[in-house]
């Protein structure tokens, strides 16, 4: 059965950083790519970045390149987001998932995914 489980979210302030975990369990983690996505309230779900769990080949969305870093560890089963010079723009609950094969950035090709975990930037 896969676990996806979301933490580091909270409140911060414009400019800030927050670092996000995602704990995966249950996966074949060599077949897997990892994604970040993000909602925000009225909105679609988006795209954020994702890594290849095999290569460790990364993607950013426009928005956050050069802001926001995903990392893995392989020996901890963990998924890192680490955002820096956040942006109220940034709000939205978070998102952990899992896509089987697929080098992707569509939410629909997302096998699995974490509860969510809220960020909150205030100006």
């Amino acid at each position: 059965q896969v676990h996806m489980v979301e933490s580091g979210g909270g409140l911060v302030q414009a400019g800030g950083s927050l670092r996000l975990s995602c704990a995966a369990s249950g996966l074949s983690f060599s077949y897997y790519t990892m994604g970040w996505f993000r909602q925000a309230p009225g909105k679609e779900r988006e795209f954020v970045a994702a890594i290849r769990w095999s290569i460790g080949n990364t993607i950013y969305a426009d928005s956050v390149k050069g802001r926001f870093t995903i990392s893995r560890d392989n020996a901890k089963n963990m998924v890192y987001l680490q955002m820096n010079s956040l942006k109220p723009a940034d709000t939205a609950v978070y998102y952990c998932a899992a896509s089987y094969t697929r080098w992707t950035t569509k939410p629909v090709e997302y096998n699995y995914w974490g509860q969510g975990t809220q960020v909150t930037v205030s100006s």
